[in-house]
């Protein structure tokens, strides 16, 4: 992996935490230059003041990837900065918990904004300069894209058809684009990740809304922390998942048991995983319960 990003250029959203400050520890350690943004300005220092003993090039922006002309302005500052830029990761990143009635249209555009035009837009701004990089180097360098997407750009879940839209949206976008650059033969690829539960700040920065009451699913704190639950991988280590799936050219990349069981029950359901995964879920809540009623001595089980 290290001869894969060594004394290359990397452009990196949300940088400031989660993910993406992953992939900037990562990258570092294997030599690779930093070009990174987020539109957190603290959470950014942070990242960068973590990555202060590495003998790599690191150079920040605060960015808010919704703005379509800040993203290319960005896009060409790195390219003069560094001198040259080999891969984008777009990971930046929001969630938005609300019924399809419940949700408003400004809700949906946020989402949408923001996870798939931002997507769109560090896509669009980079890929020229990086097939140029690569062209400069007379092919001895190596270009890569690297889009997040999510489990939820596999399978829909309720409360979650922005995000899911968003999501969904951007695997099409990458499945495209991959057969593209193929054909093109530029030197040039893409990767489609698909990460499960991982433990980011995502949660925390989420919005909702009091629709999801509805189908029965907590709102406010309550909500927020069963939110929080189903976060459970380390986001280094989804960060070293995704450098090697780019550095091996994965057309798609899925991080953690719940992301890869998942995509195996929609490839053996495609019509009704929704109805086998509700199932599943009610069935594993009862015999929580009943596991849990066991340990209770029996006067107080009730």
């Amino acid at each position: 992996m290290k001869n894969f990003y060594q004394n290359h250029v990397a452009a990196i959203t949300g940088a400031g935490s989660g993910i993406g400050r992953g992939l900037a520890l990562s990258l570092a350690s294997a030599g690779c230059h930093l070009a990174l943004s987020d539109i957190n300005s603290e959470n950014l220092a942070e990242t960068q003041a973590l990555l202060s003993d590495y003998d790599v090039q690191v150079t920040t922006t605060h960015l808010d990837v919704s703005d379509k002309d800040a993203v290319y302005q960005w896009a060409e500052q790195v390219a003069q900065s560094h001198g040259q830029v080999n891969f984008i990761f777009n990971n930046a990143g929001v969630a938005l918990a609300s019924t399809v009635e419940g949700e408003s249209i400004e809700e949906i555009e946020w989402v949408m904004n923001i996870n798939f035009w931002g997507m769109v837009y560090g896509t669009k701004a980079f890929l020229p300069l990086i097939k140029q990089s690569v062209k400069d180097s007379g092919g001895k360098q190596h270009g890569h894209i690297i889009n997040i997407s999510s489990l939820f750009g596999i399978i829909a879940l309720p409360a979650q058809s922005a995000y899911n839209a968003s999501k969904f949206a951007i695997r099409g976008f990458n499945e495209s684009l991959r057969q593209e650059l193929n054909i093109e033969r530029s030197g040039v690829s893409i990767t489609s990740v698909h990460p499960g539960g991982i433990k980011t700040n995502i949660a925390n920065n989420a919005r909702a809304n009091e629709s999801v009451s509805s189908l029965g699913i907590a709102t406010g704190a309550k909500g927020l922390k069963n939110f929080n639950k189903l976060l459970k991988f380390d986001p280094t280590t989804a960060a070293q998942i995704i450098l090697m799936a780019a550095a091996n050219n994965q057309a798609r990349c899925l991080i953690g048991d719940d992301a890869k069981i998942i995509d195996l029950i929609q490839r053996l359901f495609p019509s009704n995983y929704g109805q086998v995964m509700h199932r599943g879920s009610r069935l594993i809540a009862k015999a929580k319960k009943k596991a849990i009623t066991k340990k209770v001595p029996s006067q107080y089980a009730k």
